[in-house]
């Protein structure tokens, strides 16, 4: 018996006996991969660098910004929350919005947004300034986040859909490697100096608005026919036309009312789904925020931690080509369940490291595994959802993950600040990696269904 429930089982959908109807899902079954696609894969590979960039920045400047306004380890972690929580109160909104404007727009007016609020954050004259701009910009910025995936993944044909999402997220170790790159290189110049160069991100909202097409999907559910028609026929390079007595259709069974995430027919995916990002997210970002300050326990110096997080950034990306490859041999499921099995035992030696040696080793192999797992976990989102429902779900999907971004660091830095041990701190920190492996066991695969 399939663990999928009915809504989630493709239809293939044949034209009405007039001809006159077709899904949008289905016609991206014939659509092949063409250098439209490619354009879009760029463009939105950078706004997720943009986003990690953002999310890092915070970080890697956090010992300058400290020293400058004299805080402690609680009140830092206290500033690295701000942003999420500003995240956290957006993500909602964020779905909505997409859903009733475009997925386009909302990602445009989300790096726009970001921008000018960050430039502000970089001129803050004390620390509550500081952690009001930085909350605002998290507002604004999660629309990159929550849009973005779901965006993209409506481009694609079928058959690469999810092996080319994953690729995607591989702009997660460049924006890291380019927010370390750009906080070694203008350190002499102070972190302010650092938070004006991450905020002309805002401005690739222009390759956004030029080279992205909006949704298909979207385009039909609000009526556009004549613009959802022109898309396909774009993306596919003109070998799939619509001609214009056929009406393109998506799943409309939902409106996109928030509520409707936990009516009966989608309450347990969505319960399934929000648990996997609290505690997937807990598990990563609860390493990640405090990775500098662990190493410094170990004896590393700032620099040599700041090395060290550059070199684990390196080895993400061959955890998402692998995972990229897999998912489209294996499906969703099975390479979530062994990249994360594969990070709990990482985190397991890396908690329990002994030497330096042991230490990079088994890091690189958390980054390995743990990143590539979230690839293709940004893929699977919103495979599960139809088009009404899919940025919604993600906003969910990011509401979630910002609870975590906000309680992570602040109790993993009152932790360091009351002198837990470097291994009872990460062992905590893993404990919710594999409460994930448990609860993503559950959900319905979707490699190889079409969109709905």
């Amino acid at each position: 018996m399939s663990d999928t429930p009915p809504m989630l089982h493709p239809a293939h959908s044949e034209p009405d006996a007039e001809g006159r109807t077709r899904k949008v899902g289905d016609l991206f079954r014939d659509v092949p991969l063409t250098r439209a696609h490619l354009q879009c894969c760029l463009v939105l590979f950078f706004v997720f660098a943009i986003e990690a960039w953002e999310m890092m920045i915070i970080v890697y400047t956090a010992p300058l910004i400290a020293a400058e306004f004299a805080l402690d380890a609680l009140a830092v972690g206290h500033l690295i929350s701000a942003m999420f929580i500003g995240m956290l109160l957006g993500a909602l909104g964020w779905g909505r919005l997409a859903e009733r404007f475009g997925r386009k727009r909302a990602i445009v007016w989300s790096l726009g947004a970001y921008g000018l609020i960050s430039m502000a954050s970089a001129f803050a004259p004390d620390y509550s300034t500081l952690y009001a701009l930085r909350l605002l910009s998290g507002i604004a910025a999660v629309g990159m986040m929550v849009v973005t995936f779901a965006h993209f993944q409506e481009l694609l044909p079928v058959s690469q859909r999810g092996a080319l999402t994953v690729y995607l997220a591989a702009g997660w170790p460049i924006g890291m490697l380019l927010a370390l790159g750009a906080t070694v290189w203008l350190l002499p110049y102070g972190w302010r100096a650092i938070i004006v160069l991450s905020s002309l991100g805002g401005l690739w909202a222009i390759a956004v608005a030029r080279w992205v097409p909006e949704s298909p999907y979207w385009l039909a559910s609000v009526g556009r026919q004549a613009e959802a028609r022109r898309t396909i026929c774009t993306l596919s390079d003109g070998a799939v036309h619509v001609s214009d007595e056929c009406t393109l259709t998506v799943d409309r069974s939902v409106s996109g009312r928030q509520r409707e995430l936990f009516s009966c027919a989608w309450l347990k995916i969505s319960a399934l789904q929000i648990t996997v990002n609290f505690t997937f997210s807990w598990g990563y970002w609860g390493l990640q925020t405090w990775l500098p300050t662990l190493l410094q326990q170990r004896g590393l110096s700032l620099p040599q931690s700041y090395g060290f997080i550059a070199l684990s950034a390196l080895c993400m990306i061959p955890g998402y080509m692998a995972a990229s490859y897999l998912t489209g041999r294996f499906g969703r499921k099975k390479v979530v369940v062994g990249f994360i099995s594969a990070s709990v035992l990482a985190g397991y030696g890396f908690a329990n490291a002994h030497t330096l040696e042991m230490l990079y080793l088994s890091n690189f192999a958390l980054a390995f595994f743990s990143l590539g797992a979230w690839g293709v976990w940004g893929a699977w989102i919103g495979e599960l959802y139809p088009t009404p429902l899919r940025t919604v779900g993600y906003g969910w999907a990011i509401f979630a993950q910002r609870i975590a971004n906000v309680l992570a660091p602040s109790l993993i830095g009152a932790l360091i600040a009351y002198g837990s041990s470097f291994n009872l701190t990460t062992t905590i920190i893993n404990v919710f990696l594999l409460v994930t492996v448990i609860v993503v066991v559950f959900i319905p695969e979707t490699e190889g269904k079409a969109l709905r």
